[in-house]
């Protein structure tokens, strides 16, 4: 009997359409383009927002034109990497950038979780047994390892919680991948934290990790915690 034909492993996406209006690059890694559904997800993504900022750059350019002043290429840019690619899960982050004119840019993250058992987009609501019990376990580690990469780029600790962005900030209105380093479970969470939410512009973004530990477990649904470290 021949052997069975080998199937082609998916490749990773990744398009660049600039022209002198709009700077428009999207990628996404192979382990989502071997997933039809995200495939067709990530492409209504990809041509919702490119036609969006398309609208957008035009706009500006004739508005420019029209009052003499010069007119600036815009850009939307979004990278998508695989965090955790496990038998259960397959965890993506995607970092945009876009830029309008202005100043400066602004970068902005999302994510995009798949149950391979269900075959479903699921969330970490979905994950845990209840957002309360949730953050009350995460949230003073989280508040401490923000504050120690706070002070690393700042030089200096952070004495007081007396200013903005001095002050932690609700880690559940923040970006959450799982991320898994073995391939086999998850085991960090990384919450990330876009420009302006934890400190000025110039800090930039936030990445912080927090291990899978037993009391974090603890705060999983008993159906998902095979996909997650024993802590």
């Amino acid at each position: 009997m021949p052997p069975a034909p080998k199937v082609p492993m998916a490749k990773a996406f990744a398009v660049d359409d600039s022209t002198d209006v709009l700077e428009f690059k999207y990628s996404y890694p192979a382990a989502a383009a071997g997933v039809p559904d995200i495939v067709a997800s990530l492409t209504d993504d990809m041509k919702t927002n490119k036609a969006s900022a398309l609208k957008a750059a035009k706009s500006d350019q004739a508005s420019a034109k029209e009052s003499g002043f010069p007119f600036h290429t815009h850009s939307y840019q979004t990278q998508w990497t695989a965090k955790a690619a496990t038998p259960r899960l397959l965890g993506l982050l995607a970092e945009s950038y876009f830029y309008t004119g202005g100043a400066h840019g602004m970068t902005g993250y999302k994510t995009l979780l798949w149950d391979k058992v269900a075959k479903r987009e699921v969330s970490i609501d979905d994950m845990t047994i209840s957002r309360n019990a949730f953050a009350t376990v995460i949230t003073p580690a989280f508040c401490k390892r923000l504050n120690d990469a706070r002070a690393e780029k700042r030089g200096a600790p952070v004495v007081s919680a007396d200013s903005e962005f001095d002050r932690c900030v609700d880690p559940l209105r923040q970006t959450i991948v799982p991320i898994s380093k073995d391939g086999k479970t998850v085991d960090q969470l990384l919450i990330v934290i876009g420009p302006y939410e934890a400190g000025p512009y110039a800090e930039g973004s936030y990445e912080i990790a927090l291990p899978v530990d037993r009391a974090l477990l603890s705060t999983i649904k008993p159906e998902w915690r095979d996909a997650f470290a024993k802590g």
